[in-house]
């Protein structure tokens, strides 16, 4: 045990905490788990940690135990009253909210409750995760009150995130959006018997760190770019692009770019000089 709090699987039991599929839940029991997710969201030396979706608390309890403060955002109720049990045992280390993380201003929250540097970590839910990520690499300004990012996801969708042009099944506009802001990395995979209930895939803890000075470009322009280019990925850029409403054969000679080119073969600088061609077109 990580410190003298019940074990998880008794506190579910207890408080009736079946995961709810309608809520992307697939609980943590594992401590080595937690603790090694915990460790590579480290060191937390004056840190301030956003935990989404924490359920009854297994990688909360980890981060605690490391030194983090935390701030856990949760949108099911039930799992309220085990995050309370654990914030009494962290006395003023541990912030609950309640809501739901999409419909929230998660920066505004770290400017009023946290001490010192903020990241997030997190095993996110599955059916809202990539929405969350997307949000939080678009969030204006940049760089944001994050210092890096610790999040799990199905593996699946972790390969799109840090994929390349040398991926192409994989490289999509989640990869563009992560690629320009963050530089990506997939640190360890994570097995399905280490949740409650176990998914069906793989998952993956992926990091992501911040870029303080990246390719200036308007993040409205870049995702039109990339949902037009990759929205009809088998066809040539001068046949995708023209759903943008402007002259796609222009665009891609201001961007300097070849008519004949799919998606999947440009780069992220080269998505970057298409949305600055589309800023003024």
């Amino acid at each position: 045990m990580v410190d003298a709090l019940p074990p998880l699987r008794d506190v579910v039991a207890r408080y009736g905490l079946d995961a709810k599929k309608s809520l992307g839940q697939n609980f943590l029991f594992d401590l080595n788990l937690t603790a090694r997710i915990a460790r590579a969201a480290g060191p937390f030396d004056n840190v301030t940690v956003v935990e989404i979706g924490p359920g009854p608390g297994g990688l909360t309890r980890a981060l605690l135990s490391q030194g983090a403060h935390v701030i856990a955002i949760e949108r099911d109720w039930r799992c309220l009253p085990a995050l309370e049990e654990i914030s009494a045992h962290y006395p003023e280390r541990l912030t609950i909210v309640e809501g739901d993380a999409l419909e929230m201003d998660v920066a505004a929250l770290v400017q009023k409750y946290a001490r010192g540097a903020a990241r997030i970590c997190a095993n996110l839910p599955y059916n809202v995760a990539t929405a969350l990520l997307t949000r939080w690499i678009e969030a204006e300004p940049w760089p944001s009150v994050f210092d890096r990012y610790v999040l799990m996801f199905q593996k699946e969708v972790a390969l799109r995130i840090v994929a390349t042009p040398k991926e192409r099944a994989d490289y999509g506009r989640l990869a563009v959006l992560c690629g320009w802001r963050t530089k990506t990395r997939i640190l360890f995979d994570v097995s399905p018997s280490a949740f409650t209930p176990p998914p069906k895939v793989t998952s993956s803890v992926v990091e992501l760190l911040p870029n303080p000075a990246p390719l200036d470009c308007d993040p409205r322009a870049l995702s039109r770019v990339t949902q037009a280019a990759f929205g009809q990925r088998r066809k040539m850029l001068r046949q995708s692009l023209k759903s943008l409403g402007v002259d796609a054969s222009a665009l891609l000679a201001a961007a300097g770019i070849e008519e004949t080119k799919r998606a999947e073969e440009i780069d992220v600088a080269g998505f970057v000089a298409l949305a600055n061609a589309l800023r003024s077109a």
